[in-house]
């Protein structure tokens, strides 16, 4: 029997999310810097710039399927192998990686125990897929680990336009089944501007969209009838989602670009 005060809060970390089997704790202040280090760490901790951790509580009934090389910590009887069943599996991972950011190989971890994952400067969200009607398309690099209960794939653009014209990329990771998703996001989402349609549509100046309802059909279109029209207005074109789902908007463009600390532990 193993017993950890990992989820127990304390002067430098607390517990501040919990969905599944999933949980986060945040590292409010970083105690352990050096002294010359000292005066940079508080104006961080301050700006919100802190260490992350996603801990599992992995059963038998449900395993953790990771980004490769992000365990930090097993503790109990678990047991770690790859989702890689045949070459052809792992030539389209990698094919598959190779467009997408993600990597190709991804570990799952089943047994009795807890999966503590690397320390993250980046929020950490956690998703139930059942509130994405099953599937969820995310922004490349922002998978960081799912219940088993799920599945990745890669699934390219539908139109040209929103391929070539919408900066998104021409292919994008989906999540799809059941189960909590985990991603790592540049922006808290405190921060997030959440749009749910209803068999509507919502245009957005700018690939800001980092996670959308993959049922939703996005395009990329003229802000006016005419091009001309568009320019003149001085917006363009505009990224469109129509459909019926969700979509998470970043604040500003930028902020997806936003730079982890080069130390991530």
């Amino acid at each position: 029997m193993i017993k950890t005060n990992l989820l127990e809060s304390s002067e430098a970390r607390r517990l501040v999310l919990q969905k599944g089997i999933f949980s986060v704790v945040e590292y409010e202040r970083d105690l352990s810097v050096e002294p010359e280090m000292a005066e940079m760490a508080f104006f961080a901790s301050q700006m919100d710039v802190r260490k992350r951790q996603l801990i599992a509580s992995i059963n038998e009934n449900t395993g953790v399927i990771t980004q490769k090389g992000r365990m930090q910590v097993m503790m109990g009887d678990l047991r770690a192998e790859t989702d890689i069943k045949s070459v052809g599996n792992l030539v389209k991972n990698f094919v598959g990686s190779k467009v997408t950011g993600e990597t190709a190989v991804k570990p799952l971890y089943t047994g009795e125990g807890t999966l503590v994952l690397e320390p993250t400067f980046r929020y950490i969200l956690l998703e139930d897929l059942a509130n994405w009607q099953g599937g969820l398309m995310i922004e490349d690099g922002m998978f960081l680990a799912c219940e088993n209960t799920a599945e990745l794939k890669v699934e390219a653009r539908k139109t040209l336009s929103s391929a070539a014209l919408g900066r998104e990329g021409f292919f994008n990771t989906t999540i799809v089944g059941s189960g909590v998703v985990a991603l790592e996001s540049p922006v808290p989402r405190s921060e997030l501007t959440e749009v749910i349609l209803d068999d509507d549509v919502v245009k957005i100046d700018g690939n800001m969209a980092i996670a959308w309802t993959s049922d939703l059909r996005f395009t990329v279109e003229r802000t006016t009838p005419t091009l001309v029209g568009s320019m003149a207005a001085g917006e363009g074109f505009v990224n469109v989602y129509r459909g019926t789902g969700t979509v998470l908007i970043a604040p500003v463009q930028n902020n997806r670009g936003i730079p982890s600390p080069s130390n991530n532990k």
